[in-house]
């Protein structure tokens, strides 16, 4: 499995940007798709999970400004960010869970958030 993430950037406080996910290659069943960031100098961390459901938790810190959606058919997750703040600045993962429990990861794509 191969996840493709782009639509990383610069953007200045207050601003948007969405990010995008694609995945390819021999695709399992999937339970659930998510975003993860990592900050400079700390550790990964959950962003937010969506489910085959289509059911979306998000972590606290994001709630109200990110939005996670899926396309089923294309295999794809975005996340829309509004209201950045400087420390929304990371390196987002897409991150997908296979029905079995086994992860798969993108290569990552840069979000700063700077005036």
């Amino acid at each position: 499995v191969q996840l493709q993430a782009s639509g990383g950037g610069l953007v200045q406080p207050g601003g948007s940007l969405s990010l995008s996910c694609a995945a390819s290659g021999s695709i399992p069943i999937i339970n659930y798709m998510a975003w993860y960031r990592q900050p400079p100098g700390k550790q990964r961390e959950l962003v937010a999970i969506i489910r085959s459901s289509g059911t979306a938790t998000y972590v606290d810190s994001v709630k109200g400004r990110f939005t996670i959606s899926r396309d089923n058919a294309n295999n794809a997750i975005y996340l829309q960010m509004s209201s950045l703040k400087p420390e929304d600045t990371a390196v987002y993962y897409c991150n997908l869970v296979s029905d079995g429990g086994v992860p798969f990861w993108g290569q990552g794509t840069l979000v700063t958030v700077s005036s």
